[in-house]
């Protein structure tokens, strides 16, 4: 299915402060990114990929238009997705992810903004994000082939095309060359092996067809 990337706006992030501020050991655990789309239309969301840096897991909501007399809502479509099996070691912490429409909780359509929510529980690592982010929707629909009449609907076997003006009955140049292999095949069996003389008959020479110089 094709698809086409939508311009976006990726606004830079906001840390939600996990433990004391006080004390040297309170850092960001969540991270809030908000994607905006100006001058484009509500639209479908059919992907989304981007390049993990450290982030853990990942829960995104979108904000969908209703109607002109609503106001429109907020609703999650992903909630705490695993980027990183074990938040304390190394593995998917660099990794490139997509996340299709499939595999959203809702359906992800008159999208007017999206709202990701990043989380890292593991004080290992002094900053996460994610990068190279993209937005795509479904692209037009490729218009269907259509065929003519004669290739969609095939004429059943025993009706033969119409023959082209001037070319003669195939059937009956068939038949004709089949005719002619059979008298020749008989030809070649009714041949004989014996060498024929120029004037002998029967072995003998007739003296009538001798001439003398």
């Amino acid at each position: 299915m094709s698809r086409v990337l939508v311009p976006c706006h990726v606004k830079g992030t906001v840390a939600l402060q996990v433990g004391d501020v006080r004390t040297s050991q309170g850092r960001p655990g969540v991270l809030v990114i908000d994607v905006t789309f100006p001058n484009v239309a509500p639209f479908e969301l059919q992907e989304i990929t981007f390049k993990n840096y450290y982030t853990a897991f990942l829960s995104i909501r979108a904000r969908q238009y209703s109607s002109i007399h609503t106001q429109a809502k907020w609703v999650t479509c992903l909630r705490d997705y695993c980027l990183m099996p074990d938040p304390h070691s190394e593995e998917g912490a660099q990794e490139y992810v997509s996340l299709s429409k499939h595999q959203m909780l809702c359906d992800v359509d008159r999208v007017l903004e999206l709202r990701l929510i990043l989380r890292q529980p593991s004080p290992l690592w002094l900053s996460f994000t994610v990068e190279e982010l993209q937005v795509y929707q479904q692209g037009a629909k490729s218009p269907s082939m259509t065929f003519p009449k004669w290739l969609s609907h095939p004429a059943p076997c025993e009706q033969s095309a119409p023959l082209l003006e001037g070319l003669p009955d195939p059937s009956r140049v068939s038949s004709e060359v089949q005719q002619m292999w059979a008298l020749t095949e008989m030809v070649r069996a009714s041949r004989t092996s014996r060498r024929i003389g120029r004037f002998d008959v029967d072995g003998c020479y007739d003296l009538n067809l001798l001439s003398y110089t």
